[in-house]
């Protein structure tokens, strides 16, 4: 799809793959959303602390894994998705220095009044595995 087309809920199809979004995790952006959701536990941005913890790093909390798995769903689906629902598991820690690869498949499509609420299974890896598992829900108008 080009920069300028707008997806259209009428061509969304179960199985359909959704555009995969890579985020390089980088100290900046693992305290940034820290700081953002002012979340002051030491292990999103104390190292020697993660470290001592375990963790192999500082690593993302679970406001800016679901903000960036909105951010992948809402690039895909455009302007007019409304989010409706995120639910995510998380696994492994993303530290800085890997690359999480966001990718996601519909997996659900339904008439709801004047809309279509559309269901995304999508996962979120790293080197090391799987980050975030789960599910997105979002609707979008029949006529856009």
């Amino acid at each position: 799809m080009s920069a300028t087309a707008v997806l259209q809920a009428a061509d969304i199809n179960v199985g359909d793959e959704i555009t995969p979004l890579d985020i390089d995790v980088t100290t900046t952006a693992i305290v940034s959303g820290a700081l953002a959701t002012h979340d002051w536990m030491p292990m999103h941005h104390d190292r020697d602390f993660a470290q001592a913890q375990g963790a192999p790093d500082i690593f993302f909390n679970i406001f800016s894994t679901n903000a960036y798995v909105g951010r992948f769903v809402s690039e895909w689906a455009g302007p007019e998705a409304v989010l409706k629902n995120i639910k995510i598991r998380l696994g492994v820690q993303a530290v800085p220095g890997h690359v999480m690869q966001m990718r996601g498949t519909v997996t659900g499509k339904e008439t709801v009044g004047d809309e279509y609420l559309i269901q995304v299974d999508i996962t979120a890896a790293v080197a090391t595995g799987n980050h975030a598992m789960g599910s997105v829900a979002f609707t979008l108008p029949m006529i856009q």
